[in-house]
């Protein structure tokens, strides 16, 4: 039985007093597959262990705190394993665990004489959360309470399962909060998160993807976990799955110090140094070991650690310790030859060749590096928490008692959990210690960057706080290379203006960027709509704007044809009139039918005259004028011209059967029937003005190619295609009608009358419109739709009035001018010669057409 004690007690440190605390550090790293213990931990295990031996001789020493009561302490090693951790723990709780020993007796009868195990009070520690929740569930049930120095998973936050659980140093989940505020403050929207397996990695970034929830616009990349017993490989597929999302450049790490390191190292072997963006959390802190040969890849590095100060007393104290005053840890020769790269001389101990012997002369600080660990303050805090709780149960249970009374012996553990939370004292860096009704410290964090680049001194630099609220000085941060700019770490980048956001589904930080084309705007930041009909987008389509207004101009190409045939159509026509007025009374005028000629004349006038106004700006007074004048000039000269085809048609078609002249053949029944016919036109404009009053439209639909910069609104009267073609149809029926008479009278000697230069110019006539139909109708989907058809109308309405001025007039007026001779009265025949004579060429005509068909007949000539 007492070889077994010995074993266990093998690895402990024992420090005798009146009431014993227990005490947890891993004061050596996890060991390699079925070792339980590696390489002793010279910060984090042995910096740990000796703040808690000094924080029990200063208070041993200090007469207001316990006095006259010594503490003392089982130290135990916990090789930062929870398995491990929690055989050794056993070694608190076997003085509460009751034992049958009545069957023993000694070889002379007597019972044995058994020692009493210590009893521990409390204990100090763990250090990692999986080591403390392994460890409280066991303390739990003895009513031992807890004190942790470094344990910050959130689940030991949870009262009813933890209830004998307290910390000095804030749980992760202030942890966490903090690190979410980190992330955003520096715009970032897509990050990796990487945890350790157990308890502290897992429960960090848990409580990270929750707190990033609520918060909302913080997307998780990847969320990896390092396995507990990493196999070969295992960080290069680590690395791997995280260059998946390479635009997930901030990696949110929760890992304990040799995941840190061989993730850095993975890193920096597959050449991603300055890639990854590490927002480390306090296992991190600022710590130099897990970067010790890698700082180029951390260099960046955003860490946190619960806000801490150096307490100089323990680095004179420690700085102080030899192998000489500092026996009773019984690690520290190992720390001392680790600290010193020597050996020394130890029973059982093979003397490594190529290594000095240490001389125990070297002194630490100045022999080797030294730099005090992060967490001593809270080991020293976490025993000044336990000595003020049992100091305050001392007053309270042993008034003016000198030592330990019989009511502290044994000390409850329920009770000295009450006293636990309710402390409140300055600690060692001078900041309040206490306890919230879970057993948490307040949530007091520093925040470092570690910086290689354009700095004299390269490390850890402090860069901002946070208490409840992050104050971070951006200005102060630098990256890879000693760039100043805030690396981006996100899933899809701000889309340009005029784009709006496509989602992908189930994460909302990426998105593909879509543009408003055609005539769409951007309404909001995930959606276009389309402009107003009168309006275009703006250049960068954040908006719409009012669409130009054109109309056609006098120095347009489209203009400037007609216009020119216009004029010239106008001079000559102009030139007709005045000839005709100067040689009124002469026989080819009064041959043509005076009359009827300047109605034609009148018409062909207007015809001309219409092209202005289909080319001046549109307005109420020009839309009523271009509905009035565009089918009047041409009713008016067809009018006429159907009247003299008319007339020439009935009169000798009379001649045929009689010799009496047909009705309505003299100048005035042929003006009225001509003004009969140019009435229909009249009268059907001003219906069309009564049932729809003229008004100018601005078209948007004429010029709106796909490119809305070269849209424009066409000013225009409310004409559409169709009401023009009706506005025309019944000059076309004058015409086709014209055309017909004319056909039926191209018998009759041209010395006679006008019929052939009339046939003529309608069948000129009908091939110029035939020819305008299709180019008119045929532009309707243009976009210089407006100018071609104007302009096409315009022409074709001009030549069709040159058509009939240069057949009928121009001949006449050069004749009259240039051959005046010519001019001069014919001798009258009588109606009955005129017939006669018409017969007599129409036979011929038709013997010649018999001759040419094959014919040898010869038909008599009854008009003889």
């Amino acid at each position: 039985r007492g070889r077994l004690r010995n074993i266990r007690h093998k690895e402990s440190i024992k420090i005798e007093g009146d009431i014993t605390l227990g005490g947890l550090f891993p004061v050596h790293s996890r060991g390699p597959a079925g070792v339980p213990c590696g390489e002793v931990k010279r910060e984090k295990g042995i910096h740990r262990l000796e703040a808690m031996l000094y924080a029990l001789d200063q208070i041993n020493s200090d007469p207001d705190l316990l006095p006259n009561i010594t503490l003392g302490a089982r130290i135990l090693d916990t090789c930062s394993r929870d398995t491990y951790a929690l055989e050794q723990s056993l070694t608190f709780v076997q003085a509460l665990i009751q034992k049958d020993n009545s069957d023993v007796r000694c070889s002379n009868g007597e019972p044995p004489i058994i020692p009493k195990p210590e009893r521990v009070v409390g204990v100090i520690g763990a250090s990692g959360s999986s080591v403390s929740i392994m460890v409280a569930n066991v303390l739990r049930l003895f009513s031992i309470p807890q004190i942790s120095y470094a344990s910050t998973a959130p689940e030991l936050s949870d009262n009813s399962r933890y209830e004998f659980f307290s910390r000095v140093v804030p749980p992760d989940s202030y942890q966490a909060q903090a690190m979410v505020d980190i992330v955003k403050a520096m715009g970032w929207n897509y990050v990796s998160t990487l945890a350790s397996e157990g308890n502290y990695g897992e429960s960090g970034v848990d409580a990270f993807l929750q707190i990033s929830r609520e918060a909302g616009g913080l997307c998780i990349a990847q969320s990896i976990k390092i396995p507990r017993e990493p196999r070969p490989g295992e960080f290069e597929k680590i690395i791997k799955r995280l260059m998946e999302t390479s635009n997930a450049r901030g990696v949110i790490i929760f890992a304990n110090e040799d995941d840190i390191k061989r993730v850095l190292q993975t890193a920096k072997k597959a050449n991603l140094t300055g890639h990854f963006l590490f927002v480390g959390s306090d296992s991190w802190g600022a710590k130099n070991s897990p970067i010790q040969d890698l700082e180029d890849v951390a260099e960046g590095a955003v860490t946190i650690l619960p806000k801490r100060a150096s307490i100089d007393g323990f680095d004179q104290y420690f700085t102080s310790r030899s192998l000489e005053n500092n026996r009773r840890n019984i690690w520290f020769a190992e720390f001392w030859e680790d600290d010193f790269k020597c050996k020394l001389t130890r029973p059982g101990i093979k003397y490594e060749l190529g290594r000095r012997k240490c001389t125990g002369e070297e002194r630490i600080s100045q022999n080797s590096q030294y730099e005090q660990e992060g967490k001593v303050q809270f080991v020293i805090d976490a025993v000044y928490a336990m000595a003020h709780a049992l100091h305050s149960m001392h007053i309270d249970l042993c008034p003016g008692y000198m030592g330990v009374c019989e009511k502290m012996d044994p000390v409850e553990g329920r009770m000295l959990l009450q006293y636990i939370r309710s402390v409140n004292f300055n600690g060692s860096a001078g900041t309040g210690v206490m306890f919230n009704e879970n057993g948490d410290a307040p949530g007091r964090y520093d925040i470092f960057q570690y910086q290689l680049s354009n700095v004299s001194n390269p490390g850890y630099r402090l860069i901002g706080q946070w208490t409840n609220h992050l104050r971070l000085n951006s200005e102060e941060m630098q990256w890879s290379g000693g760039d100043r700019k805030i690396p981006e770490s996100v899933c899809s980048f701000p889309c340009e203006s005029g784009e709006r956001k496509k989602m992908v589904k189930g994460v909302p930080c990426c998105w593909h960027c879509e543009l408003c084309d055609g005539y769409q705007y951007l309404l909001d930041e995930f959606s276009c709509d389309m402009c107003p009909f009168d309006m275009r987008p703006l250049e960068n389509r954040t908006g719409c704007r009012p669409t130009p207004i054109i109309k056609l101009e006098w120095s347009s190409p489209w203009a400037i044809i007609p216009v020119f045939l216009a004029i010239l159509g106008i001079l000559a026509t102009s030139g007709v009139i005045i000839t005709f007025i100067r040689f009124n009374d002469t026989p080819i005028v009064r041959a043509s039918g005076r009359e009827l000629s300047y109605v034609l004349l009148t018409g062909i006038f207007l015809i001309y005259l219409i092209t202005f106004l289909m080319i001046a700006e549109p307005s109420t007074a020009v839309c009523a004028f271009r509905r009035l004048l565009l089918g009047l000039g041409m009713s008016i000269s067809y009018s006429a011209m159907l009247t003299k085809t008319n007339r020439i048609y009935r009169i000798f078609e009379q001649g045929k059967k009689s010799v009496t002249p047909p009705k309505f053949i003299s100048p005035t029944s042929q003006l009225i029937i001509t003004f009969i016919l140019i009435s229909v036109q009249v009268l059907a404009v001003f219906i069309w003005f009564g049932v729809m009053p003229p008004h100018t439209i601005i078209d948007y639909e004429e010029q709106k190619p796909p490119n809305p910069e070269f849209a424009r609104g066409v000013l225009k009267c409310d004409m559409s295609d169709l009401s023009l073609i009706l506005c025309l149809s019944y000059s076309i029926v004058l015409m086709i009608t014209c055309t017909v008479y004319a056909i039926k009278s191209r018998g009759v000697p041209e010395t006679f009358n006008e019929a052939k230069p009339i046939g003529f110019t309608m069948y000129t006539t009908c091939i110029v419109w035939l020819a305008f139909v299709p180019i008119f109708f045929g532009t309707a989907q243009s976009t210089e739709k407006m100018f071609i058809q104007t302009t096409t109308l315009t022409v074709s309405m001009s030549l069709s009035a040159t058509v009939s001025l240069g057949m009928l007039y121009i001949p006449k007026v050069y004749v009259i001018i240039f051959h005046p001779e010519q001019n001069v009265q014919k001798r009258k025949r009588s109606f009955k010669a005129v017939v006669q004579a018409a017969t007599v060429t129409t036979q011929l005509s038709q013997k010649s057409n018999d001759k040419q068909n094959g014919e040898s007949k010869i038909v008599p000539d009854r008009s003889q």
